[in-house]
């Protein structure tokens, strides 16, 4: 009599069932099957490589161009702004306006020598004593002896007087903005950094400057002192009621700027308050400031050609636009040209620098522009 062996469940489950399915039957297989595409990956595992998987493919080494920017986001102001007014066309233009406007003031005694007439040197045979002293020729007495023809009357060139007018607007309007800054941006960052007591005295007092009817007091006190220059007097005024406000601004932009990290940790460091301030607070504000200082300046010039043209700016014989556009407004029926050209220079200096201040405010102090 002979005797079977028991067989185990498994097998008999398999027996019953019958043969495996086909993916149960790989997973069972130790031996891969066979596959017509060869494999992606061939050859050995590479050191460290895992069971369940090829290789993650390590990721791309970053792009230079993408470093660049992102290196270039700590540049200073300067630098910020100059790679961003190339991009603009049109504040480039208005760019090129104002160097050259700085450059024909900085030489009008040569550009005037050049030209060969001197700004308050006359010339009879230019004008037509029977007709009142008017230019002869056309378009006010243009030739090649006087490129922009000559005034009226005296027969002066005009080409000399206008960038001589240049030379003594911008020099004011450059020495009242220095003023103006200088005084705004200390006056600022003392009120917003000590606070209390001085932040209420200074803030007072810049209201109270605010509020002040300046054009009248300028007009006043321009009338009342005759025997001064005029030019030091008129940069002290304009200077004197325009300070509060680059005022305001350097003070908002301190008081969110006191309580950073930086700034604590060099006042724990035992820092100082001057170094605090010329360190880390006074480059922080420099933005807004450089912005500010732009837009400032056409401001400057229109109001010495306002208080020249009502009189009580620059005297005669210094030449001014203000001035000269004021005399022309007895010729502009019969000679246009000499109210067109002066008028003309100090368009184009007012709309070249508002150009490039807006520029420069949209780029260093964005929320500033946009509110």
């Amino acid at each position: 009599m002979t005797t079977t062996a028991p067989v185990p469940e498994d097998r008999a489950h398999q027996a019953t069932a019958g043969p495996p399915a086909p993916d149960a039957a790989a997973a069972a297989s130790p031996s891969p099957s066979p596959s017509p595409s060869p494999s992606p990956n061939p050859g050995p595992a590479p050191d460290g490589a895992t069971a369940h998987g090829p290789d993650p493919v390590p990721a791309p080494a970053p792009d230079a161009a993408t470093v660049r920017p992102a290196a270039a986001s700590g540049s200073s102001p300067w630098q910020l702004a100059r790679r961003e007014l190339r991009r603009r066309p049109a504040v480039r233009v208005s760019l090129g306006v104002v160097l050259l406007f700085v450059l024909m003031a900085a030489t009008a005694p040569w550009l005037g020598a050049l030209g060969g007439w001197s700004p308050n040197e006359f010339d009879k045979t230019a004008i037509d004593p029977y007709l009142g002293g008017q230019p002869l020729g056309a378009l006010g007495g243009i030739s090649p002896e006087h490129w922009l023809g000559v005034e009226p009357v005296t027969g002066r060139d005009l080409f000399a007087r206008v960038i001589n007018g240049a030379q003594v607007s911008l020099l004011i309007a450059f020495a009242a903005t220095a003023i103006v800054v200088v005084a705004g941006t200390a006056a600022g960052i003392a009120a917003g950094y000590f606070g209390g007591r001085t932040d209420t005295i200074l803030s007072r007092l810049m209201d109270l400057t605010m509020s002040f009817p300046s054009l009248i007091f300028m007009i006043a006190m321009l009338s009342v002192a005759k025997d001064v220059n005029r030019i030091v007097l008129m940069t002290t005024v304009i200077g004197v009621f325009g300070w509060p406000g680059v005022a305001r601004v350097v003070r908002g932009q301190t008081l969110s700027l006191k309580h950073r990290e930086y700034v604590d940790a060099a006042r724990v460091g035992g820092s100082g308050p001057w170094r605090i301030l010329t360190r880390d607070i006074l480059p922080g504000v420099s933005g807004p400031v450089i912005a500010y200082t732009t837009l400032l300046i056409p401001g400057m010039i229109s109001t010495e050609a306002a208080l020249s043209y009502l009189g009580v700016g620059v005297r005669p014989p210094t030449p001014s636009w203000g001035q000269m556009i004021a005399e022309s407004v007895a010729y502009y029926e019969t000679d246009p040209m000499y109210f067109v050209i002066p008028s003309v220079f100090l368009f184009l200096a007012v709309l070249a620098f508002t150009l490039l201040g807006d520029a420069l405010r949209d780029i260093l102090d964005p929320r500033g522009g946009r509110s």
